[in-house]
């Protein structure tokens, strides 16, 4: 599974099987390779329109041998029109302030992190995650890329409350949302919906394309708050189309003999012994 790009050939690699975090009772391994240093920003456009997303410098999709469930997501910036419960989610945040920044770590962001993962996901991959590992999935890339930060308006000269923050792949025909968290005890504010639609805005004004939401797992409670945005595109074997009303209701697919295709989680840190490389 060699993949020509017009500089260089890609290496793959393939994990062994890990638990599923999406589907109870299922396996999933991933396909991945390294984003090289010199032409990452075009290696990795070009990866994440067939289905791969960014972790760090590397790129990866899902290549489950008896399971597809997971799909590729892209909300179409210049077709959406939002509708009137989403303009009440922008309205309901008006107070706070975007503040595009470097991608560079502070402690203040991995705070708000490790408040976030331990009410939100205390039983998911990241719980662990340590200041090195934060400054890694931040700073450890060279494609394009920035955090955005939403804060309260400041009362004085300097910034206000961190409220939320995002790392945002730029992209030739879009904004690819890489990792978001937010304030947990703000529910009322809707966060996740609020930063999907902010940047929706964002594509709009800036005249891109696409905001790419990662993976939706029909059947998974994770995921199923993707399929909330319309009109929002999946990528199927045949490309990119748009999501029908069917199969925003979806169960997760039954599991099948050899199917592959793309999960949302960033690639843990495989041991040599768990991977083999795809020739």
């Amino acid at each position: 599974m060699t993949q020509h790009f017009p500089t260089r050939q890609l290496r793959f690699f393939l994990t062994a099987p890990t638990p599923c975090p999406y589907l109870p009772g299922r396996e999933e391994r991933k396909v991945f390779a390294h984003l090289p240093l010199s032409d990452g920003p075009t290696v990795n456009d070009s990866l994440t329109q067939v289905g791969f997303r960014r972790s760090q410098n590397i790129a990866y999709r899902p290549a489950c041998e008896t399971c597809r469930a997971c799909q590729s997501a892209r909300a179409p910036a210049g077709e959406y029109v939002l509708s009137r419960s989403e303009r009440k989610v922008l309205n309901r945040n008006e107070d706070l302030e975007r503040h595009l920044v470097e991608a560079e770590a502070t402690l203040e962001q991995f705070e708000l992190l490790r408040r976030y993962l331990l009410a939100r996901h205390a039983d998911g991959g990241m719980a662990e995650m340590t200041w090195p590992d934060y400054v890694a999935m931040v700073e450890d890339t060279a494609v394009r890329t920035h955090l955005i930060e939403y804060r309260r308006k400041s009362l004085d000269r300097g910034p206000g409350d961190l409220v939320a923050c995002v790392l945002v792949d730029v992209l030739a025909d879009g904004l690819s949302l890489v990792y978001s968290f937010y304030e947990p005890d703000e529910t009322r504010r809707s966060l996740g919906s609020f930063i999907i639609l902010d940047h929706i805005v964002q594509a709009q004004e800036g005249g891109l394309p696409y905001v790419y939401l990662g993976y939706w797992v029909p059947g998974s409670e994770k995921m199923a708050y993707k399929a909330r945005f319309s009109p929002l595109e999946i990528l199927k074997p045949g490309g990119w189309s748009l999501m029908s009303a069917r199969e925003r209701g979806a169960r997760p697919p039954a599991l099948r003999g050899d199917a592959r295709d793309a999960c949302d989680l960033p690639l843990s840190d495989a041991e040599p012994a768990d991977i083999e490389e795809l020739g």
